[in-house]
C-alpha cells in the first residue's frame, strides 16, 4: 500500500484532531453496549433496544447481533487490552456457545427466543460466517484451542454444505439439517436467489480472519477463489458497482447499486488479497478496489453523507442514510487515499466524518442512529427515530471497527 507523504501541516492537524475524534467516538459507541445491552434477566444481550433506548425484553435474539458483539468487544479488547471489554466479548462468546450453536446438526441458528430457546432454526450461511469471524477474533483474545477449533468447525459446515463445487461460490441457506429451502432471503428486502454479493463478502471477510490464525493451503485456495469470484462476476467491469444478487450459475438477478457494500468490498478485497500474499492478485485487485472508491463516490451527497441505494435500471435513488454505509465510508474513502495519495478520498473521508458527527451520533440517548432520510425539499432531514438502536441488525460491528481500522491507519502513518 502506498502511503501518503504528509508534508503538509494542515493535513497533519486534521489528521490529529481526527484521530483523537475517532477515538473518542469509539469509547462512546462500546460504553453504550455495556451500560445498556446486557440481558441480566435471562443472560447475553436484549434483542432490540428502540431509538429512545427503551427494551423490547421479549425480543429474539439473532445470531448476526450476538456475532457482532463477540467481533467487536474481542477485536477492542486486542487493541487496548481494556479488561471489560474482554468480559463483554467472553459474555458474547458463551451465550453463542451455548444458546446459538447448534450442537446436534452443526452451525448456528438464526434467531432464538428472547430466554435463548431455539427459534428460526435455519443456516443462513451469512450468519456462519458472522459467527465464524467472531470466533477467530475471540481466539486472539483468548488463545483457548476450543475456540479456534469452533471456527475451524464452522468453515468446515460452510465448505461441505454451502461451496458450490460445480460453479464456485455459496449458496445462500439451507434449513435446520442443512437441506435446500425455499426462502433463501436474509431479509423480507432481498431478492431470493441462490447467491448475493453479500454473503460472499462476509465469508470473504471470515475466511481472511481464519486465515490469520490458521494458515491452511485449503483455507487460502478458498480465499484466492473468493477474491477471483468478485474479479469475474461481482463486480461489473463496466460501472465497477457489484451486482448484489445471482442464479445458481451466476446470472445476474438485480439491479441495484448499493453504495456502502461498493466502499467497503473495496477495503476487504484487498485486506483478503493481502493475507494471501499473492502479488499479481494483489496489484490485479487494488486496481479494481480503487475503481470500485470512485465508483462509490457517486453515492455521496453534498453533505458528505453517503445514500443508501440507486435502481440502475430505473435511476430511481433510496434517498435514507444509513449508519453503516456510513461506516464503511469512513474506512473505505480513508483507504483509498492510502492507496492513492488522490486528496479528494481524504475530503471524502473528513466530509463524511462530519456528517456522521451532526446527523449519526446520537448525543441524547447514545450510539448511532439508525439514520436520516430526506424530505422532499431535498434539504431537510428526518431521523428515522422508529428503527432499532440495537436489534437484529444495529450492532457496534460497522461502527466501532471503523473508528478501530481508523485509528490504526493513522497511527501506521505517524509510526512510518
Amino acid at each position: 500500500m502506498t502511503t501518503p507523504v504528509i508534508q503538509d501541516e494542515p493535513v497533519r492537524h486534521q489528521l490529529f484532531v481526527f484521530r483523537r475524534e475517532i477515538e473518542q467516538e469509539f469509547r462512546s459507541i462500546l460504553s453504550w453496549w455495556i451500560d445498556h445491552a446486557q440481558d441480566e434477566q435471562y443472560g447475553g444481550f436484549y434483542g432490540s433496544i428502540d431509538h429512545h433506548n427503551t427494551i423490547d425484553i421479549l425480543a429474539p435474539k439473532g445470531s448476526v447481533l450476538n456475532s457482532r458483539i463477540l467481533w467487536a468487544f474481542s477485536a477492542a479488547w486486542n487493541r487496548t487490552q481494556h479488561q471489560p471489554y474482554l468480559a463483554m466479548a467472553t459474555r458474547a462468546y458463551e451465550y453463542i456457545v451455548m444458546h446459538f450453536a447448534d450442537e446436534v446438526m452443526g452451525g448456528v441458528y438464526w434467531t432464538v427466543d428472547h430466554a435463548g430457546h431455539p427459534f428460526d432454526t435455519k443456516k443462513q450461511v451469512y450468519a456462519q460466517a458472522f459467527t465464524l469471524y467472531a470466533f477467530c477474533e475471540y481466539y486472539k483474545a483468548s488463545r483457548q484451542e476450543l475456540v479456534k477449533d469452533r471456527a475451524i468447525e464452522l468453515y468446515t459446515l460452510i465448505e461441505r454444505y454451502s461451496y458450490d463445487r460445480e460453479r464456485e461460490g455459496y449458496l445462500e441457506a439451507f434449513d435446520r439439517e442443512w437441506q435446500p429451502m425455499k426462502d433463501l432471503r436474509l431479509s423480507a428486502k432481498d431478492a431470493n436467489e441462490q447467491k448475493s454479493m453479500n454473503t460472499h463478502l462476509h465469508v470473504l471477510e471470515a475466511y481472511t480472519n481464519l486465515y490469520a490464525i490458521w494458515p491452511d493451503d485449503g483455507l487460502r485456495r478458498q480465499i484466492t477463489r473468493l477474491i477471483n469470484n468478485f474479479l469475474d462476476h461481482i463486480i461489473h467491469p463496466v460501472s465497477h458497482h457489484q451486482i448484489l444478487f445471482f442464479d445458481e450459475h451466476w446470472h445476474a438477478r438485480s439491479t441495484i447499486v448499493s453504495f456502502g457494500h461498493d466502499i467497503e468490498a473495496s477495503w476487504l478485497l484487498v485486506e483478503a488479497a493481502n493475507i494471501v500474499s499473492d502479488g499479481e492478485l494483489i496489484i490485479r485487485v487494488k486496481k479494481v478496489a480503487l475503481q470500485m472508491a470512485y465508483a462509490a463516490a457517486r453515492g455521496l451527497d453534498f453533505d458528505g453523507g453517503m445514500w443508501y441505494e440507486q435502481d440502475s435500471a430505473t435511476n430511481l435513488w433510496v434517498k435514507e442514510k444509513h449508519w453503516w454505509p456510513q461506516a464503511e465510508a469512513l474506512v473505505g474513502f480513508f483507504h483509498a487515499w492510502q492507496m492513492s495519495s488522490d486528496n479528494i478520498f481524504l475530503q471524502h473521508t473528513l466530509n463524511n466524518w462530519e456528517f456522521i458527527r451532526e446527523n449519526m451520533i446520537d448525543t441524547e440517548f447514545g450510539e448511532w442512529r439508525w439514520g436520516v432520510l430526506n424530505e422532499a425539499s431535498g434539504t431537510d432531514k428526518t431521523i428515522m427515530s422508529w428503527e432499532d438502536k440495537a436489534g437484529l441488525w444495529k450492532c457496534p460491528y460497522h461502527n466501532g471497527r471503523a473508528c478501530m481500522e481508523l485509528m490504526k491507519r493513522i497511527d501506521g502513518m505517524v509510526k512510518s
